[in-house]
């Protein structure tokens, strides 16, 4: 019965990767296509949508955009972060739930709601839509996810490694650099890694806060589709999910994501 039942479950998994995945595969062959128009399956094989998407003067300005936002977000929702997931953790203070509630709203709230609060805000203090308003709003929305591997990473260091480092006489400050932050620096790198392919990507309430000045990749693409139709979206999609993909299997060989996104029991 029990192996029934595992293999059963290796099904479902297997035919709910197979449904996940399988809209992506579509997109990535009908990037290859020789035909102006979104075919599937395409009739010729092309490379000429992956030049047009490379070349595409907006999609290059996006990107770099999206980069520098992406570098400021993810940095800056690491300290914050960070600092965050050390207090709730060693911490007990009154309103403690309710601070980690609000720091942790951003995984309940739609982001289109959060980028119209953000536009409302700006626009009440008089605020334009500078890479400063963007970065902000991405920093509030990939910080859960910043400190939920922050957080994991704490519970896994055993305290006493740090009370036999402070009854030798290092003070806390110097426990927390020699003890904590190495062993801290998988969790560190894993929420640094997804805070910035999350807010690379991160449309739907970035649309609400950028101007053409600090438009994004995705904001960008979401420009372009709305005046074409050919497959150069596809081209640039499927580039999108192999360096996507790449950046997890690099973090899962290096950095161990089973250990990042888990807490191991202790005996």
């Amino acid at each position: 019965m029990d192996r029934l039942l595992r293999v059963l479950y290796g099904v479902l998994i297997g035919a709910t990767l197979i449904y996940v995945t399988l809209p992506s595969l579509v997109v990535v062959v009908t990037a290859f296509s020789d035909k102006a128009l979104l075919m599937f399956p395409p009739t010729g094989f092309s490379l000429k949508w992956f030049e047009r998407a490379w070349t595409y003067d907006d999609f290059r300005k996006g990107m770099v955009n999206g980069l520098i936002i992406t570098a400021w977000a993810s940095c800056i929702a690491l300290a914050v972060g960070t600092m965050a997931a050390f207090v709730i953790e060693r911490f007990e203070f009154t309103g403690k739930r309710t601070l980690e509630a609000v720091l942790l709203s951003p995984l309940v709230i739609p982001h289109f709601t959060l980028g119209i609060a953000m536009l409302i805000l700006a626009s009440e203090i008089s605020l334009s839509r500078t890479f400063s308003l963007v970065v902000a709003c991405h920093v509030i929305l990939v910080l859960p996810f910043v400190m939920r591997s922050v957080y994991v990473s704490l519970k896994n260091i055993d305290p006493a490694l740090e009370r036999a480092a402070a009854s030798l006489g290092a003070s806390p400050f110097r426990v927390f650099m020699k003890i904590d932050l190495p062993l801290l620096a998988p969790g560190l790198a894993g929420g640094w890694l997804f805070a910035a392919i999350l807010s690379f990507n991160e449309f739907t309430a970035t649309l609400f806060v950028t101007g053409q000045r600090t438009q994004t990749l995705p904001v960008a693409m979401y420009t372009y589709v709305r005046e074409y139709a050919d497959p150069t979206m596809a081209a640039l999609s499927s580039m999108l999910i192999a360096v996507t993909v790449l950046f997890l299997v690099a973090a899962n060989r290096w950095l161990g994501l089973e250990r990042i996104l888990s807490i191991e029991a202790r005996h």
